[in-house]
């Protein structure tokens, strides 16, 4: 059978080369494929595809559009994409594809479904946009607030397997949520045997403090992780006794970091 997309286009679009024209002029890419072949191949692609992948027509036209995948192409995403068109249906899809000189981008693809109730024929056209800009800034984003989360759970660590983890103003449901996840994750990732939690920085002590600090103890302890608390005043300690001695004499406590570390070293 003759791929020609432009013979193809001229057929649909008979008398319509305003038509042809603008789809050309568009930056989108935009393919037509024909699940009525083998391999839903294509048999139709504009210009704007062509700019954005760097293959010519006589390189594309009749292969199925699998050879934009690379090995970091989402299997996800593909499955998707694989499951619309077998049921026919409209799907949008991020995919990191590969240009011909290999360079990778990020394609935003829209897959609709298309009858031609004349020729009694299924079609699927997709519409691809480069989003590479997009990713990229997103992934700077992520970046950031990881780094700011960082900044807002900072684990120092000290000598051997000692770290301490200072905490500073006050602490809330949502910063303590934080604080936990990076801390667990951190005591494993650099083996750390024993958790300075200074305290000193605190600007409040309550119930949700007292709370929270027995809840990370006790997952430490699972980890293998000995927490500790340094900073501990005066008032501190009245509050967890009137807190029904929720820190219970099992967990260590000092004056400062200084006279732990004249302790363990």
């Amino acid at each position: 059978m003759n791929f020609s997309g432009g013979l193809f286009m001229e057929r649909i679009f008979a008398n319509h080369k305003l038509l042809i024209e603008a789809l050309n002029h568009t930056k989108a890419g935009m393919i037509i494929t024909d699940p009525n072949q083998e391999d839903n191949p294509i048999i139709y692609a504009n210009q704007g595809f062509f700019s954005m992948t760097g293959y010519t027509a006589d390189e594309i036209v009749g292969r199925n559009c699998r050879f934009l995948q690379g090995e970091q192409t989402d299997q996800k995403e593909l499955q998707k994409l694989r499951e619309a068109i077998t049921y026919k249906q409209s799907v949008t899809v991020e995919l990191l594809n590969y240009k011909k000189d290999g360079t990778s981008f990020w394609n935003n693809l829209s897959v609709d479904y298309l009858h031609m109730e004349d020729e009694g024929k299924d079609y699927f056209i997709g519409v691809q946009k480069d989003i590479t800009y997009r990713k990229e800034v997103e992934t700077s984003y992520e970046k950031s607030l990881n780094e700011i989360k960082s900044l807002a759970c900072p684990i120092v660590p000290l000598v051997k397997d000692i770290a301490v983890l200072p905490l500073i103003g006050e602490m809330n449901e949502s910063r303590f949520d934080n604080v936990f996840d990076i801390s667990t994750k951190e005591v494993v990732n650099q083996k750390i045997r024993t958790l300075i939690v200074d305290l000193s920085g605190l600007t409040t002590f309550n119930d949700l403090v007292v709370r929270d600090l027995v809840k990370l103890r006790d997952v430490l302890k699972l980890l293998g992780t000995e927490l500790i608390l340094s900073g501990v005043s005066g008032p501190m300690a009245s509050k967890a006794i009137q807190l029904d001695g929720m820190l219970s004499s099992d967990i260590r406590t000092a004056n400062s970091v200084k006279t732990l570390l004249t302790e363990l070293i």
